[in-house]
């Protein structure tokens, strides 16, 4: 079946089998909060494959550390989306190939994960082995989506729509039914506001501790990790603690 890779559609586009990403948006952290909002509300329209280029799309320049702090923060999203994808146009470009043909055209910065020096490409690994630690759990949530529409990453509202403050909630989300994901979005963010849903209680998946929902925590949230919160007895839980205690200094 064919798959193709869009920047815009509409409602029930996915039957064709489309895969929708953001488009080409700037490389700030105001527009990595957009990312939040925008792949929920494309959930709620029936695309549940859809994805935003890791790192932003323009104006990140690889040797500014902003610039990698907010690359390490949408990485930690993207390993939280239905599609993870590593891509921008990097600055600063390196010069044309040629005076003719295709290589007058100049090329961005190197943007893989090994670019950005041992101390980054480590995180980003972290991340990676944790998406592929979990993909049975993500099988799952595709399998879900195109058998029911139901959306990949969706608001809390979507499980919790009998707990008033989950409508209110908008920068953090299900990914799947178990798995409760709050974003860094804020620049020198250390930490972070998370509210749990009522009537669950809830796992910090770096902790092991437990919380019961309908209240809101402060979370710790190095740049190597982002708030992340399980539904107590939840399958995945194991498959999260075993990759990240792989990962962690020794």
């Amino acid at each position: 079946a064919p798959l193709s890779l869009i920047r815009s559609g509409w409602a029930g586009i996915q039957r064709y089998g489309a895969l929708v990403w953001s488009g080409d948006v700037p490389s700030t952290f105001t527009y990595l909060k957009y990312q939040v909002r925008a792949g929920l509300n494309m959930g709620l329209a029936g695309v549940a494959w859809w994805t935003a280029d890791i790192g932003g799309f323009h104006g990140g320049n690889v040797n500014d550390p902003v610039f990698r702090e907010l690359l390490l923060r949408w990485f930690a999203f993207g390993c939280f989306c239905p599609v993870m994808r590593l891509h921008g146009d990097r600055d600063p470009h390196k010069a044309a190939l040629s005076e003719t043909g295709g290589g007058v055209v100049s090329t961005g910065a190197d943007n893989e994960v090994w670019s950005y020096g041992p101390e980054i490409e480590n995180i980003m690994v972290k991340f990676i082995r944790i998406r592929e630690a979990i993909r049975p759990y993500i099988r799952n949530a595709m399998q879900e989506a195109h058998e029911k529409g139901t959306p990949v990453i969706k608001p809390l509202f979507y499980d919790f729509p009998e707990d008033q403050t989950a409508w209110e909630v908008e920068d953090s989300y299900l990914f799947g039914h178990d798995l409760l994901v709050s974003p860094v979005t804020e620049q020198g963010a250390l930490e972070r506001k998370v509210y749990l849903p009522a009537g669950q209680n809830w796992v910090n998946v770096l902790t092991g501790e437990s919380a019961e929902g309908g209240r809101t925590l402060t979370v710790p949230a190095p740049l190597d990790s982002l708030p992340l919160f399980a539904r107590e007895g939840s399958d995945v839980i194991p498959m999260l603690q075993s990759v990240i205690s792989a990962c962690a200094p020794r």
